[in-house]
């Protein structure tokens, strides 16, 4: 294993379930897997002296994005760009080797069993170099069981991050939440800890999860009002648009504004669309609703959009060499893609979005892929006005079970089996979702249950944070002692980072019995996943027929 390329296993389309090692199977080469990880071991670097001088003075800003920015870049499928990410990597040697110039000797000399991340650098081409050095990756760690906590651990970090950086965004931070990246950064680096203290450290990295995404929630909130139940329409109009993908709502508040008069309309793909959920951004004329399904069709729906598009964050799909939009592709925050053109925030948080808008005008309106409406908006906020409905629905017996698929979509064809699972689920169920699994049966025709509709869609994949509000309230209301009697089940898709975040964020909460899918980790080792499976009911799923039946839905 020494001796491939690259190693990288922290999507669930690892190249056959093990691990990537000759190229990324999300397009990745090895020298950008490489970068990655050093800008991850720069990063631990940064900490290191960072986390000493947070408990005795202010962290700037500043750091605290850097330490968040450089674990999302590194998140699967937000960032192809070497020279972006070789600058990012000079960048955090730089913050490192200043932080360390206001420390003392005696706390320096504390620090000595991290001696190894003070590496140095002369031009590129030693970046480069030394992000081929074996203690910089993956495979740095040879005991099997410490490695996967380690990286367990890491890839929690990644999502939490994701989502601190768009609370950031906003103008919301929690010094408690950079602490802990910090503290668990140099825990993977610590060859001290047994498997116990890694074991404690990503339970830890749950119950910070949980923080971060009711930061987010907060942020979101807040800035652009409680969602409410929206109509979104999935058609086109005959002007010409701007495409938005990814995460961040600020930017697509920050386009809606400056584009409001352009004679140009706005349409949100893949997980930007509970976008249209928010009362602050609804109000827009020229908000005209989503285009296309979920992330990994974007080759072929982006060909059919004409217009420019807006990569917020990941996932990003490398187009091919003969893509008619790959020139008309725009990045902001973490993402990146070579030949890309980044637009970089000011010092006031604002982005320029004019190149984008006046490119739109010059374009045709966008090709229709399909007509007709869906629905969401059904954040806890807007779920819990409906409770009485809910709970009178539940006690009736007209609601049986509520199913939660939340998560994340791909390309493989076993994914096929959530659309099937929707549509062979009883009528007195409803699904719970949240994050872009949903584009695998939000627009099938599953009815309603005395006018609550089958699917309520609280929004992206950090609004799983919505789906455990609305659990812990359902058990207060129904007088349960433990949120796992309740009458819910867990069938979540994941694919990247952020949904392992989601998931440990559950597992703190005390939610049982989980089944994940299509596969469970190539990163978890057997003796951890045997942990999962006996302290938290964690399972995989078979086939619908079977899982229906094993889950009581039947």
């Amino acid at each position: 294993m020494c001796n491939e390329k690259m190693f990288c296993y922290q999507c669930q389309e690892t190249a056959q379930g093990k691990g990537c090692s000759i190229i990324g199977v999300c397009g990745k080469t090895p020298k950008t897997a490489k970068l990655q990880d050093l800008l991850i071991y720069t990063t631990k670097g940064v900490a290191l002296y960072s986390s000493l001088l947070r408990k005795k003075s202010h962290i700037s800003n500043e750091i605290n994005r850097f330490i968040i920015n450089s674990l999302f870049i590194t998140i699967t499928n937000a960032n192809f760009d070497d020279e972006a990410i070789i600058n990012e990597i000079k960048k955090g040697v730089v913050i490192r080797e200043n932080l360390e110039t206001s420390l003392s000797s005696d706390e320096k000399k504390s620090l000595e069993k991290f001696s190894h991340l003070n590496w140095k650098f002369s031009t590129d081409e030693d970046i480069i170099a030394f992000s081929n050095n074996k203690k910089v990756g993956v495979l740095r760690t040879e005991n099997e069981d410490i490695k996967s906590l380690r990286e367990l651990l890491i890839y929690g970090l990644k999502g939490m991050a994701a989502y601190t950086e768009h609370a950031m965004n906003l103008g919301k931070t929690q010094d408690e939440i950079f602490a802990f990246i910090e503290k668990a950064l140099l825990a993977t680096e610590d060859d001290s800890l047994t498997g116990n203290e890694l074991t404690a450290l990503v339970l830890e990295c749950g119950s910070y999860g949980v923080k971060a995404m009711a930061l987010l929630d907060e942020a979101n909130t807040s800035s652009f009002g409680n969602p409410v139940i929206t109509k979104v329409n999935i058609g086109v109009g005959n002007r010409p648009g701007i495409l938005i993908s990814g995460h961040d709502l600020n930017d697509l508040k920050q386009l809606l504004e400056q584009s409001k008069d352009s004679g140009v309309d706005i349409y949100t793909h893949s997980e930007m669309l509970p976008g249209h959920y928010y009362p602050e951004l609804k109000k827009y004329p020229h908000f005209f609703g989503n285009y296309g399904n979920a992330w990994w069709k974007q080759k072929e729906e982006f060909e059919k959009f004409n217009g420019p598009i807006v990569f917020t964050t990941n996932c990003i799909v490398p187009p091919s060499p003969k893509a008619s939009y790959k020139d008309r592709v725009f990045t902001t925050n973490a993402a990146g893609y070579p030949g890309w053109k980044n637009i970089k925030v000011d010092a006031n948080g604002n982005k320029d979005f004019s190149e984008v808008i006046e490119l739109a005008k010059t374009c045709q309106a966008p090709t229709e892929l399909e007509k007709g409406e869906i629905i969401g908006g059904f954040a806890h906020n807007q779920v819990l006005a409906l409770a009485d409905t809910v709970i009178e629905n539940i006690k009736s017996g007209a609601i049986r079970k509520f199913v939660v698929m939340a998560g994340c979509d791909g390309r493989m064809a076993s994914r096929n089996y959530y659309t099937e699972f929707a549509e062979k689920l009883p009528k007195d169920t409803i699904i719970l979702t949240a994050g872009c699994a949903k584009y695998k049966y939000n627009k099938l025709n599953l009815g309603d249950i005395n006018g609550i509709p089958r699917v309520l869609d609280a929004g992206q994949c950090n609004d799983s944070y919505s789906l455990a509000v609305i659990a812990l309230k359902l058990k207060e209301v129904l007088g349960l002692n433990d949120v796992n009697e309740l009458p819910i089940v867990y069938n979540i898709a994941w694919y990247e980072q952020k949904a392992v975040i989601v998931l440990l964020a559950l597992l703190y909460l005390g939610v049982k019995n989980i089944h994940l899918g299509p596969t469970l980790p190539a990163f978890l080792s057997p003796n951890v996943a045997k942990v999962l499976v006996e302290n938290f009911g964690i399972g995989t799923i078979s086939t619908v027929d079977e899982d229906l039946k094993n889950f009581n839905l039947l």
